[in-house]
């Protein structure tokens, strides 16, 4: 199973920068197959990884059978409806061997829908415990405590084909919340999701879904990233079936369906979490000082031990064969890598990449879960939430990366942020636009974004509330615009068209955004009178013609659909390269081809051009979409039926090239096709 490397790996080879530090992606490589070798004894890691067919509790055709790993216990016991919540020696666990617990029952002893935990003695002390591989797990209402569920119903009875490959078409992502996706003051169900938001985004052609919160989580305000119960589907929006259900729709639609999974680190609470199972501080987790994250209130895995390994693995195959999950967003990658979890750097250079902050086991996990995700499901996606720019991270492993196949492109909407609070309209620079949209690495691919859910919760603010503020309150109404709306509306637009249109991967939006939803995102909690008028969607909005958010939800569509079906050579329109055709500061004006598209942004606030010329390959051009049409609440003032030819040059003519005269209203992008 080891492997070395006579040749230079791929990732230094295509990148002369990393030369300096070659050893120690070498020795990252090598440490990745040694790893492997070590845990699986020479045993395909796809198979080795079945943590959650041993663990937890099974039904079998003799009766129940439960495992737990709890190496500090000296006593384990089944509580529950089963015996009345007493400790009773008929439901006592043996010890077998390496830490492991077992238990068997008849099946008249257990059975479906019971509610259960583990009571689990240690020296000095005991707990109820949740089990760490239960895959049903549920909060009482009354209580508000968490209990494991027995789940035993009919098989689900999957319809749609598994695993949809989608990696041949342009991704574009509708980040979204289970919970929150109602317009009612309620948390929101899967079945509710399939039913009534679904239809909604497949209408507007996203064809993958990422899905937020679904790992069991107690607090409902932590978005799901706090992560009590990491086998079990949330049970607060609805059974598993339903969720499967959810999914299954969503293949038959051809969309793609991943999940964040938070393998970054895990929740505080003992009773509902992995914090002392068995007693000690240190079974899942890292002891002593690297045992608490710093910032986010939570306990650290360690990467190094084996059982956390095997644990992490088995948990991503779980999702992809239990729920036919398509892939994952990797949630909090950057403070998994680093032993500051990334706190206080700016990795401003490539040694900061390569230093005893680098955490070494952490980047060989997430190096052996791309593997394994990618071994049992080779259309399976996986993604990177890093704000590092770990050189590699998207590269394959083969060549010396960590294997995934994006990373979210985290410095944009950051950049979006401060263009928007801090830059003049006047001062906005085109060519400083396009640069920022376009600075990554060539051999890795990125999910684009303008705004995700980081930016519309309390505390921040979407692109739309930034732009317009106040007037969204009252001047959103057709005919009733301001200055104010009509150049949010005209900047939301544009923002968005040159974010997904220079994507080298994929592009991701959030629940509602594309509509330019109002307001923030604020789960109910203490300070808000425990409220759930924030946290809901008001899809009334997109739908009600009288309003501009039909109008940029039309847009949003038009767009994707336009981006999606685009191809170039046969290939996705998001992997052609990208030409700059024009680049003028002092007009705020910048053209790019892109496939057979052109993209012409005027971002002057002040200035319309006619006849601007634009030098490109000679031939006639369609105007395909823009920004100033009235059906998207732009102005008309451009008359788009208009077939557009170049001009001859006899300075470019040898090069088979015009000048492209086009009028360009302020503030407006248009997009153009070759007509062949």
């Amino acid at each position: 199973m080891a492997q070395t490397h006579k040749t230079r790996l791929k990732l230094v080879a295509n990148d002369p920068y990393l030369l300096p530090f070659e050893s120690a992606i070498q020795g990252r490589f090598d440490y990745s197959y040694q790893k492997q070798e070590q845990i699986t004894n020479g045993q395909p890691l796809v198979d080795w990884a079945n943590g959650y067919l041993y663990f937890g509790l099974h039904q079998t055709s003799k009766g129940w059978v439960m495992r737990e790993w709890l190496p500090a216990a000296s006593a384990v016991y089944i509580l529950g409806d089963m015996n009345n919540w007493q400790k009773d020696e008929a439901y006592r666990l043996k010890r077998i061997d390496n830490g492991v617990w077992e238990g068997t029952w008849k099946r008249s002893q257990i059975k479906h829908q019971q509610y259960y935990k583990l009571l689990v003695e240690w020296d000095g002390g005991s707990g109820e415990r949740i089990p760490a591989y239960a895959n049903r797990v549920v909060q009482d209402e009354q209580t508000k405590l968490f209990s494991a569920q027995v789940w035993t119903p009919t098989a689900y009875e999957w319809k749609n084909e598994a695993h949809p490959n989608i990696k041949k078409q342009s991704l574009f992502i509708y980040e979204c919340h289970i919970g929150m996706s109602s317009e009612q003051p309620v948390v929101a169900s899967y079945e509710h999701f399939r039913q009534e938001v679904l239809p909604r985004i497949a209408n507007l052609g996203y064809n993958c879904i990422q899905i937020m919160a679904i790992q069991e989580h107690p607090y409902y305000g932590s978005f799901g990233y706090h992560v009590s119960s990491f086998f079990a589907a949330s049970s607060r929006f609805g059974t598993p079936e339903e969720l499967k259900a959810l999914i299954d729709d969503a293949h038959g639609r051809g969309m793609a369906v991943i999940m964040d999974i938070v393998h970054s680190h895990s929740v505080k609470n003992e009773q509902e979490g992995l914090a002392r199972q068995d007693g000690t501080p240190y079974q899942y987790f890292h002891d002593g000082p690297r045992r608490e994250h710093p910032a986010w209130d939570s306990l650290c895995f360690n990467y190094q031990k084996n059982e956390v390994l095997h644990f992490l693995l088995s948990n991503c195959k779980y999702w992809l064969d239990e729920y036919r999950f398509d892939g994952f967003r990797f949630d909090g990658v950057t403070s998994m890598m680093y032993l500051s979890h990334g706190l206080g750097e700016d990795f401003n250079g490539y040694d900061c990449y390569y230093t005893p902050n680098a955490d070494g086991d952490a980047i060989c996990y997430l190096t052996l879960a791309n593997q394994l995700i990618h071994d049992f499901v080779p259309n399976a996606i996986t993604i990177a939430e890093d704000m590092s720019g770990m050189p590699g991270l998207a590269a394959p492993r083969k060549d010396g990366g960590i294997g995934f196949d994006y990373r979210m492109a985290m410095g944009i909407p950051d950049f979006w942020i401060k263009y928007i609070k801090e830059v003049k309209d006047e001062d906005w620079k085109a060519g400083h636009i396009f640069y920022e949209m376009t600075n990554r690495r060539g051999d890795e691919r990125n999910i684009s974004y303008a705004e995700s859910h980081d930016q519309a919760l309390v505390g921040d603010k979407t692109i739309i509330f930034r732009l317009v503020d106040s007037d969204m309150y009252w001047h959103f109404e057709h005919g009733h615009d301001t200055y104010m709306v009509n150049r949010g509306i005209a900047l939301h637009k544009m923002i968005r068209l040159i974010t997904a249109s220079t994507a080298n991967g994929g592009y991701l939006n959030f629940m509602g955004n594309e509509f330019g939803h109002p307001e923030w995102i604020d789960f109910p909690r203490q300070g808000n009178n425990w409220s759930y008028h924030y946290a809901r969607r008001q899809w009334s909005l997109a739908d009600n013609e009288n309003f501009y958010y039909s109008d940029l939800n039309r847009f949003d569509k038009d767009m994707v659909h336009l981006l999606m079906t685009e191809k170039y050579a046969a290939k996705p329109f998001m992997s052609s390269p990208i030409e700059v055709l024009w680049d003028k500061e002092g007009d705020q004006v910048h053209a790019f081809r892109r496939g057979n598209l052109i993209f012409v942004f005027n971002w002057s606030g002040q200035r319309s051009y006619f006849d601007y010329g634009i030098l490109t390959e000679e031939g006639s051009y369609r105007v395909v979409l823009n920004t100033d049409n009235t059906a998207y609440a732009g102005f008309g003032l451009a008359d788009d039926s208009v077939e557009h030819f170049t001009n001859p040059d006899p300075l470019y003519q040898p090069d088979h090239k015009g000048w492209l005269k086009l009028y360009l209203p302020a503030r407006s992008a248009v997009v153009l096709k070759k007509n062949h």
